[in-house]
């Protein structure tokens, strides 16, 4: 399971690095979306998610390897939430941008 997780996290990470280094700003916002995706992917791994877990303490067990860290999952959904802000706000500059310049290059020029 590790090694699939880790190809995942690889995979949209490259693929991520590739988008955001194109000229075109769609890609770049979609670049960004898949990189933040790899890295949410990354910090929920290195919470070592348990199953049947509960994330709060109880007085009757006081071991705590019966529990699971609730932290990652609270880190990650906060980042999806304002990742989805971000791209909102990505998505309407781009429209303003095209509008304004007629192109969707990074420049605002088309390339000779």
């Amino acid at each position: 399971m590790e090694l699939v997780l880790a190809i995942a996290i690889g995979v949209l990470s490259g693929a991520g690095i590739w988008l955001i280094l194109r000229p075109r700003t769609f890609q770049v916002i979609i670049g960004l979306s898949l990189f933040s995706y790899a890295v949410n992917l990354f910090i929920f791994a290195m919470g070592r998610p348990k199953v049947n877990r509960a994330p709060i303490l109880n007085d009757a067990i006081a071991d705590l390897a019966y529990y699971s860290d609730p932290l990652p999952q609270a880190l990650v959904l906060t980042s999806i939430v304002i990742g989805f802000a971000t791209t909102a706000l990505f998505l309407v500059i781009l429209l303003v941008m095209r509008g304004l310049t007629g192109s969707d290059h990074v420049d605002g020029r088309e390339p000779d």
